[in-house]
């Protein structure tokens, strides 16, 4: 729990003046020890005169002044009304640096490291249930970070973004949290990214949805954490129609662990979540941000890169939708059966069919590539396929072993990056050395598998992910929101990349 900063008040109190007091019995032994000495020293005058034994009266007429002046010195210093010498001002002991308790004394306690847990519980919706849970996380030093509501008809889902001690261990925590009273708790680790509150993550979403169309399906999954989401459309690329389908306020299903959306680009939007039922006010968001992309209809960012090839030529890269098509298709009709048997691996006559489901933002992104004169000479895409990303390349023939596919392969990674995708992966044949060895050329650590002449080459992201994370540590800015390595679901479609 966040502590409050405590204020320590100084009182200082102003010493009186006070009245010396007259100590008589300090004159009186003075006065004694004068008359004695006065008459220690007659008597030795008188015995020396009168006496045969003078010298060894005089030696002990010494010895006794000397005791007695020793005396007095002892006496004064026993009893002297000097001040004491001031202390210096105790100086306090913080919290943290205080003796443990079974310590011997001045040991330091052993210092330990604290984890970030994100938690939620249910508990009754009556006074007193925060305050127990509170309590419970307090008895085992966990400080609250953000606490969010989510009320539901009978009673309350509490979320947590928690700091523990390292040691702490999760069953631990969830029997504490359950004998305060919590109810079907969850509980998964955190990262830094959470730390960042809900309205300003939700308006960080809102943003990139409003630039980009295929972002939606990226922010629903930051909003909702780990879930599987796919989006159904209403006719599939064959033309078959889909039985799926959602009034346009969405809705729940299935124990509210399925939410079905309205997709404006026609058919369903569906997220998954088995382990954590969906909450109303998680519900509201999502159908919120679905609104958005609605109202906002279809749109790509429209920035491009122009870039000068080996031979001299210039070409610009920029995204991609459905209002490619017709270029697609053209692009198409320049390619030689091989080059489209080598992108679609079936019937090359249907692949016109797919163009419309592969340029739309719903189901991936998609990079083109225009000669100087606008021509389009190449697709990339990055597909969304359920809990993985698929990457596909076509070049025309005429501009094939330039370092087009090499470039487009190189940009699609590094939006699957942005995107937190943990790897991608190509189909194509066994024969397609330029798919190969543009895979190769990503310096990645690949893997490869080989079925009756179809070959599947998947890149594992992580050193870059890692990369990029320090390069934005580096420069002072935060990592993309998105980019966080979780065991969530990759936004998804319902369908096949090709035949």
């Amino acid at each position: 729990m966040t502590q409050m900063p405590q204020t320590t008040t100084a009182t200082v109190t102003t010493a009186k003046p006070t009245r010396r007091q007259h100590h008589w019995r300090r004159d009186l032994v003075e006065l004694a020890a004068l008359f004695t000495a006065v008459a220690v020293a007659d008597a030795i005058a008188n015995a020396i005169a009168h006496g045969p034994d003078g010298p060894y009266l005089l030696v002990v007429s010494a010895v006794v002044l000397v005791a007695t002046a020793a005396f007095h010195t002892w006496w004064a210093r026993r009893h002297s009304h000097a001040p004491p010498a001031s202390a210096p001002p105790e100086t306090p002991v913080a919290p943290d640096r205080a003796p443990a308790a079974g310590r011997g004394h001045g040991a330091e306690p052993v210092r330990t490291g604290t984890v970030l847990w994100r938690m939620r519980t249910t508990v009754r919706d009556e006074p007193g249930s925060l305050a127990a849970l509170c309590g419970a996380l307090a008895e085992l030093r966990v400080d609250i970070l953000t606490l969010q509501t989510h009320p539901l008809a009978d009673g309350t889902v509490d979320e947590f973004l928690l700091r523990a001690p390292a040691p702490l261990q999760p069953a631990a925590l969830t029997r504490q949290i359950a004998a305060a009273g919590g109810a079907h708790t969850w509980i998964e680790r955190a990262d830094a990214h959470d730390l960042v509150d809900t309205p300003t993550r939700v308006l960080g979403m809102a943003t990139r949805t409003a630039l980009d169309a295929a972002e939606l399906p990226l922010a629903l999954r930051q909003l909702l954490g780990r879930c599987t989401i796919r989006s159904v459309p209403a006719a599939s690329p064959t033309g078959r129609g889909s039985s799926r389908t959602a009034p346009v306020e969405g809705t729940l299903e299935q124990g509210d662990t399925v939410m079905l959306l309205r997709d404006p680009y026609g058919g369903v939007l569906t997220v998954e979540r088995p382990y954590l039922p969906f909450t109303p006010s998680e519900f509201a968001r999502a159908r919120a941000l679905a609104e958005l992309d609605a109202r906002l209809g279809p749109r790509v960012p429209r920035s491009q890169d122009v870039l000068t090839l080996p031979e001299g030529d210039e070409i610009t890269v920029r995204r991609a939708d459905q209002d490619d098509v017709e270029a697609a298709r053209a692009m198409h009709d320049r390619c030689s059966d091989h080059t489209l048997g080598l992108r679609y691996h079936g019937p090359v006559a249907d692949a016109d069919r797919y163009l419309n489901h592969l340029l739309s933002p719903r189901f991936g992104r998609t990079l083109a590539v225009e000669t100087a004169s606008g021509r389009m000479v190449a697709l990339g895409h990055l597909l969304w396929d359920g809990d993985e990303t698929e990457v596909a390349l076509l070049v025309e023939d005429a501009w094939q072993r330039r370092g087009i596919g090499s470039e487009l392969l190189r940009r699609l990674v590094g939006l699957a990056v942005e995107a937190g995708c943990d790897s991608v992966y190509a189909v194509t044949q066994a024969s397609n050395t330029g798919m190969v060895a543009a895979m190769r050329a990503l310096r990645l650590p690949l893997d490869y598998q080989i079925e009756e002449g179809t070959l599947v080459i998947t890149a594992r992201l992580d050193a870059l992910r890692a990369e990029r994370r320090k390069s934005a540590e580096r420069h002072g800015r935060p990592a993309s929101d998105t980019d966080r390595t979780t065991e969530s679901g990759r936004a998804g479609q319902g369908a096949p990349h090709h035949p």
